[in-house]
């Protein structure tokens, strides 16, 4: 078991890395596949650009609308992203009860995959901080059952069990990692 804090600083080395693998997309690559079900890289983008806003509504203690549509992809994506990341970083570092609120595992389990489905599907080194994927899969591997999977986790594919954590985790979320 890992400390809150332990956990925080996995999830800013999560928001680091999917950063890096967002300034390295080229706008010739946002009409691409990914192996997100049916989208795109734009709406990967967008989608990981609505998670920081949504996890921030959910830090703040309020409901995001996690069915809105993903919002327009702005020029410079990667700098909007890096401020999202820094404005729940933030809230992470200022809250006062570990206990209080979804933790951070969770959301570090939502940055490992779609960086890896974003490095993946542009072509960038899948060489990721295997800590983050070891978070991230040991809170999907307690909290995602398979009636919770709905259509943004397919059903779990098999994987040798000395498999690199990466790979492991992706065939956990139901992508392919061969």
């Amino acid at each position: 078991m890992t400390s809150p804090h332990e956990s925080v600083a996995v999830l800013s080395r999560a928001l680091d890395q999917a950063g890096d693998v967002l300034a390295a997309v080229h706008a010739d690559q946002l009409s691409g596949p990914t192996g997100c079900e049916d989208w795109t890289v734009e709406q990967l983008i967008a989608h990981l650009l609505a998670d920081t806003s949504n996890f921030v509504t959910m830090m703040r203690g309020d409901d995001p609308d996690w069915s809105a549509g993903l919002p327009p992809l702005p020029e410079d994506w990667a700098a909007a992203f890096r401020s999202g990341a820094d404005d729940l970083i933030h809230l992470w570092h200022q809250r006062e009860d570990d206990d209080a609120g979804p933790p951070p595992d969770m959301q570090t389990a939502e940055f490992a995959v779609h960086t890896w489905d974003l490095a993946r599907a542009t072509g960038q080194s899948s060489a990721l901080d295997p800590e983050v994927a070891e978070h991230g899969l040991a809170y999907m591997s307690a909290n995602l059952k398979p009636e919770m999977r709905g259509d943004a986790f397919r059903a779990e594919i098999e994987v040798a069990d000395d498999a690199p954590v990466y790979d492991r985790l992706a065939a956990f979320a139901g992508r392919d990692p061969s």
